[in-house]
């Protein structure tokens, strides 16, 4: 008789490097006591550890067709080992997810599953916790899931699963959400080689806007009723769940998400996120505009760089709309426009003649340059200036400030700039003071990366305004701190994110107001509703960090263009730590002393000042243009940066709206201060813990963090601490008032095809799944979180003996 020993693996939730990317740490054996083998011989144990499967790849298609999704799943799995493993996983169903026809397959072999309710999922992931002493489970504790045996993978093998279920999809406020619970494969020990998500969306109505609040994703417009949108990376570890929002209609997409948490002494005010898109029919209405075409031709530019300029220049001129207009200057020791004055569009064609006789000599002339160009505007149509250099001015006047004082004097106010600099001999302040003073964006093109494309897919995003001059009324809602600001214009097909703060809450009427060929347009939305109290809430978490990306951006690009002000880097370092985002004077937080109080962020700012007043940055070079590009894809960011962008050489984690660094095996709350908080010690899986998961049930996710974590609950600090005594009377806080809400499950009809939404009732809470006496599913053998086989692989790999 051969027996099996299961081996349980740790996953070590490895410290995270920030600007690096995750370790290749495997996971560490841990080897239980033999079990008892009276009357024969028991085998020696394995000495050493066990490498943990490697994920080749994760690859996730997803096709919705008039809100069915259906979600296909392909991953292989490396086995390094040399000896066959198995296992039992766990998928935990995405929240409120109306799933249908779930089906698993490995090397292309059915393989059986069960689908677990919600109570049951439960009662499973606290069994896994109680017994493993592993809390990661906990932040899937309001989940069901889908439970299946895998067949062994052969020693230096690779098995390939592929898993598919569908379900039919809600709307909140307008949009309807998709989400795939990516976030499971942070249990992995290794990165993933790479990883994707392509969606497809069709649709009887029109698609409005489209837009991921967890995600960086490309989106195609393919037709007016048919999207595709992607996400890929490599060598990443996934830690946050993909999510993806559209909303259908004929009219414009006006779609608000707020979150506040009044208890919150630091961020009491509560935060927004406003998604805008045109109407269907917006590019009919299109606004007629003038472009500005201003061309660095110093002899710097010559060769392909100046060709690209050239190629680029052709395709903006090739695309302009029949109403438009144009003007074209070129500029090195002097200045030379193929015609004084603005013309129309049909007059591209023997434009392009002059643009492909240009040549590039000479030295650069920027003031000049500028002051020409604007000299031609004609103020009352919209106005996009594009201005293209690889160089400092060496002509003329070439002092940065007097340059931006000549522009700002000359240039009306319809005029919109936008910057780009090629190459790293560029004038960044210049270059981002001319783009911001003038509500546009600069752009910077590294050596090797294709100019014409940057410019011609920049202009392709511009090419038809539908409203110009935008403004926001929130009527007697106090609002501020809106990104962007100012707001950018409106182009068909394209999106704005606003996120701002706003105090106390409320239902609001809000008016878009903006301009359509000089003509002012009121656009009235109203009953928008700012919430109050938004604890609990899984929806608006993301919006603070998204928000506090954008300032920190700002605030940024402000100490750069304008020198070192301790004001705004005391906003910089007390939003870089509350929110986990990555800054110059936050990067070495790892060799701070936690907890980081007031009196800590306090001689933080001060010697970031310090520091930033003594070594003022320089405005060209490599390391001005880097930091220029991530300041500005900060400033412009449409998702908070993943934790990989976290604080350097800081284990950090990112959990719905707080921060938590790890110091001395404790993950602790970034918002933690001793000196005005008060701490209460728990006993990890004690009653006590329990409770406070229960009246809290949104610290599931942080207290999935470990067996050590200090969260900040409403101005008081609760520590969970591994083994001891809880310290005397805890004070936990009184359970929120919740509505429930029934399960949903769904049947199709074998005829139709249409998916009907049924009530599932879950069955009554077993006694033996409470704290204290954890359940045990008969046929189970698990393991703390080891590998993840797609989406999320827990559970004890057997070895399997050879003999």
């Amino acid at each position: 008789m051969n027996p099996k020993w299961p081996l349980v693996f740790l996953l070590a939730l490895a410290l995270w490097l920030g600007n690096a990317h995750p370790a290749r740490a495997d996971g560490i054996i841990v080897p239980p006591e033999p079990p008892p083998c009276p009357g024969r011989v028991c085998p020696p144990f394995p000495p050493r550890p066990i490498a943990q499967l490697n994920i080749r790849y994760h690859h996730v298609t997803v096709t919705i067709e008039n809100q069915l999704a259906v979600t296909r799943v392909e991953q292989v799995f490396e086995n390094p080992n040399d000896w066959p493993v198995e296992g039992t996983y766990i998928f935990p169903l995405p929240r409120e997810a109306v799933v249908n026809n779930f089906s698993l397959w490995v090397d292309g072999e059915p393989v059986a599953g069960k689908v677990l309710s919600a109570e049951e999922a439960r009662q499973t992931y606290e069994s896994i916790v109680a017994n493993l002493r592993d809390p990661a489970l906990l932040e899937y504790i309001d989940r069901g899931a889908v439970q299946a045996s895998i067949f062994p993978i052969p020693p230096q093998g690779e098995r390939k699963v592929a898993l598919e279920y569908t379900q039919a999809l809600t709307a909140e406020n307008g949009l309807v959400r998709y989400v795939y619970p990516l976030n499971t494969e942070k249990f992995s020990a290794l990165p993933l080689e790479d990883v994707s998500i392509r969606v497809e969306i069709r649709d009887r109505q029109a698609i409005r806007a489209v837009y991921s609040p967890s995600h960086a994703i490309d989106v195609e417009r393919q037709q007016e009723n048919q999207v595709v949108a992607g996400y890929e990376d490599h060598n990443v570890l996934p830690d946050s769940d993909f999510s993806l929002l559209y909303s259908l209609g004929e009219s414009e997409a006006f779609h608000l998400f707020s979150y506040r948490d009044p208890t919150d002494p630091q961020a009491a005010d509560g935060f927004f996120l406003l998604l805008l898109a045109p109407k269907p029919d917006a590019q009919q209405e299109r606004v007629a505009k003038d472009v500005l075409l201003v061309l660095d031709r110093s002899g710097s530019m010559e060769g392909e760089k100046f060709q690209q300029a050239q190629t680029a220049l052709r395709y903006i001129l090739q695309k302009l709309n029949p109403e438009d207009r144009f003007h074209l200057l070129s500029f090195s020791t002097g200045i030379d426009m193929y015609a004084p004055s603005l013309r129309p569009a049909d007059d591209a064609a023997e434009a392009l003649a002059w643009v492909d006789r240009l040549s590039a000599a000479g030295s650069t002339d920027i003031n000049r340059a500028l002051l020409e160009s604007v000299a031609v505007m004609d103020k009352e149509r919209p106005t996009y200036l594009i201005f293209l250099t690889d160089g400092l001015p060496t002509e003329g006047v070439v002092n940065t400030q007097e340059i931006l004082e000549n522009f700002a004097r000359s240039a009306p106010a319809n005029l919109r700039l936008f910057s780009f600099g090629t190459g790293y001999d560029v004038d960044t302040v210049l270059l981002d003071s001319l783009a911001q003073e003038h509500h546009g964006l600069s752009t910077y093109v590294g050596p090797g990366e294709a100019l014409d494309e940057v410019l011609s897919g920049f202009y392709e995003r511009i090419s038809t305004p539908v409203l110009t001059n935008l403004s926001l009324d929130f009527g007697d809602l106090a609002t501020y701190d809106l990104y962007p600001n100012p707001l950018p214009d409106l182009f068909a097909g394209q999106q704005v994110v606003v996120v701002g703060r706003y105090r106390n809450g409320g239902t609001t009427d809000v008016t878009l107001r903006g301009e359509v060929n000089g003509a002012a347009q009121a656009l009235d939305f109203a009953g928008q509703v700012f919430a109050q109290d938004a604890r609990g809430s899984s929806s608006g978490e993301l919006i603070p960090r998204l928000w506090a990306t954008r300032k920190i951006g700002y605030l940024l690009n402000q100490v750069r263009i304008q020198g070192a002000d301790k004001e705004l880097i005391d906003q910089i370092v007390r939003l870089s730590i509350r929110y986990g985002i990555v800054t110059p004077y936050t990067s070495y937080l790892v060799s701070e002393d936690l907890p980081l109080g007031a009196a800590s962020q306090e001689r933080i700012v001060e010697d970031a000042y310090k520091s930033a007043a003594n070594s003022p940055d320089a405005s060209s070079g490599q390391a001005a243009v880097e930091r220029a590009v991530q300041e500005g894809d900060l400033q412009g960011a449409d998702v908070a940066p993943q934790t990989e962008s976290g604080l350097a050489g800081a284990a950090i984690r990112v959990v719905g709206a707080r921060t938590y660094l790890l110091q001395d095996s404790v993950w602790m709350d970034t918002t933690y201060d001793p000196q005005s908080m008060s701490l209460q010690k728990l006993v990890f899986l004690s009653p006590a813990y329990y409770q406070l998961l229960a009246a809290r049930p949104h610290l599931a996710s942080a207290l999935a963090l470990g067996q050590q974590v200090l969260v900040v609950v409403e101005g008081k600090a609760y520590q969970v601490v591994a083994d001891g005594e809880t310290s005397g009377s805890l004070d936990l806080p009184p359970a929120l008032a919740v509505t429930p809400s029934p399960a949903v499950s769904a049947t199709r009809s074998p005829t139709s095809g249409a998916v009907t939404p049924t009530t599932m009732v879950p069955p009554p809470p077993d006694p033996a799944s409470r704290p204290g006496r954890p359940a045990r599913q008969p046929g189970l053998c698990f393991g703390p979180l080891a590998v993840g086989l797609a989406p999320l692989v827990v559970l004890v790999w057997r070895r399997r003996s050879t003999h």
